[in-house]
């Protein structure tokens, strides 16, 4: 369904808003009573809604202080994911839970449910429930202060076939899905009646993208069909082959150029083939082409090209309805240094609407859309919260007022694992100093500079800085015993559908 964004553009007054406000107490705009009296917060603390359970999002969530604040989260799956280890349980180097952390907790508020439009005027959310069997269930959540985690997707530049015959790596479901296409495979071309040419077919594993995603998945895929796999269908081994497609010129374009260079070489070296230079035009469900008109076979297509605005964000920022400003380049929510949406106008900011993480950019400062700058943006926003609201019906807190510095982004290096214990660190920050808030190096910036760029040192890293990013305890217990555990006994292969 189509967001049900206000008509007029929002230069709503103080005074205005805190009569939407006065209004929304008395008579909530919902259908179910008892769902307001929760999403209201019945103890009449300052209500705060998020959309979406990503870094951005689940870091807030984790720090605000829900003594002074009700929290109200709407996000079609009630866990957060650990995005940078998704490789990993793909293949089965970790297992699902690993990588996952329930968003739901005392005194927080969710529902498994999509936004479909903001009334700003009466400080509501129009959401329906993603809940399967239980039909399209509407309801509205009001709020005070509003933000928006809610992501992005795979970007598929309108590719045709991509959506119906690829698969991508977004998120647990994904990664269930390619473990079982991967056994899959290679269950199919072991059996006696396939061809030695349809064997070659099914066991073509290809990435488009040649972004860290990309190459880190095809780097686990590597690893799993070399250490575990092959031992068990060793008659195979002559039919495998596996390719990285990328329109760029190079992969990990983002990285030092020398450090790209190595990556290659290493896959290279490792027999994994690259075309670069190429678009693929069309996706089927066996085959796709390139813009050059060859047809290449697959056995499994990932597709990991870069990501693009959600929905609910489109119907924000474009369209005859449209309230928010629009990043040009990725299609993102623009905001100011304090993470506020800016009006349609690109220079005032929407009353109590924060955006963060993958969905949303600062005004002139082009940062990447990374783990690392949703979660420090996470967590800026729950101390900037904590500290600037002071009255419950303060629907526009004075960030400045309350000695609040705006957002500044420390690079804290971009990692890569390619494959058979190595792995690549750059510590060059991507961004320009005005794009990165002019933010002084922090002393383990300084001590972060003399960490190994390439080779098992680099390794030795990247699995520290993620295990030590884990959001939680459970999971910080779970992900070296799955090292550990894959280390002696290998991969599992069972195929679970």
């Amino acid at each position: 369904s189509k967001t049900k964004a206000t008509k007029s553009l929002p230069s709503v007054t103080a005074v205005n808003h805190r009569k939407a406000y006065e209004k929304s107490k008395r008579k909530p705009n919902t259908r179910s009573t008892d769902m307001s009296a929760i999403a209201k917060g019945i103890s009449g603390k300052h209500r705060i809604a998020v959309i979406g359970s990503g870094w951005g999002g689940f870091r807030l969530i984790q720090g605000i202080d829900t003594r002074k604040f009700d929290v109200t989260v709407v996000s079609p799956r009630n866990h957060f994911v650990f995005t940078p280890l998704l490789a990993s349980t793909a293949v089965g180097t970790l297992e699902f839970r690993c990588v996952t952390e329930p968003v739901k907790r005392s005194r927080v508020e969710l529902y498994e449910a999509k936004c479909d439009g903001i009334d700003l005027v009466n400080r509501t959310l129009h959401c329906a429930s993603t809940l399967d069997g239980f039909g399209p269930d509407k309801f509205s959540v009001p709020f005070d202060s509003l933000v928006i985690t809610a992501g992005a997707v795979s970007n598929t530049f309108g590719i045709p076939g991509v959506k119906e015959h690829a698969l991508f790596l977004k998120d647990v479901s994904d990664a269930r899905k390619i473990r079982s296409k991967i056994m899959e495979c290679f269950e199919h071309a072991s059996q006696p009646n396939v061809s030695d040419d349809e064997r070659a077919k099914l066991l073509h594993f290809a990435v488009v993208g040649g972004g860290p995603t990309g190459v880190e998945f095809m780097a686990e895929l590597h690893d799993f069909i070399t250490e575990d796999i092959l031992k068990l269908y060793p008659s195979l081994k002559p039919f495998v082959s596996m390719t990285i497609y990328d329109v760029g010129k190079s992969i990990l374009g983002s990285f030092d150029a020398k450090l790209g260079s190595y990556a290659r070489e290493r896959f290279t070296r490792k027999g994994i083939s690259l075309r670069l230079g190429e678009a693929v035009s069309a996706v089927h469900q066996t085959h796709f082409t390139l813009s050059g008109g060859a047809r290449i076979d697959y056995g499994l297509l990932v597709w990991s090209t870069g990501v693009g605005p959600v929905e609910l964000i489109k119907e924000m920022t474009t369209g005859e309805r449209a309230f928010a400003a629009r990043d040009p380049t990725l299609g993102r929510l623009v905001t100011d240094e304090f993470c506020r949406v800016l009006g349609k106008d690109g220079v005032t900011p929407l009353t109590g609407v924060y955006a963060l993480g993958d969905c949303a950019t600062i005004k002139e400062r082009a940062l990447p859309c990374t783990a690392q700058v949703a979660n420090q943006k996470g967590v800026w926003m729950y101390k900037a919260l904590n500290r600037a609201v002071k009255d419950p019906s303060d629907i526009a807190p004075k960030f400045e007022d309350a000695g609040v510095m705006p957002f500044q982004y420390n690079h804290m290096g971009s990692l890569a694992y390619i494959g058979k214990w190595r792995a690549i660190v750059d510590m060059k920050d991507p961004t320009t100093p005005e794009a990165a808030g002019k933010a002084e190096p922090n002393p383990l910036q300084n001590a972060l500079q003399f960490t190994p760029n390439t080779g098992i040192g680099a390794w030795l890293f990247w699995r520290s800085a993620y295990f030590t990013m884990s959001v939680s305890t459970k999971n910080k217990i779970q992900i070296p015993m799955f090292w550990i555990l894959t280390w002696i006994f290998g991969r599992d292969i069972s195929r679970i559908k």
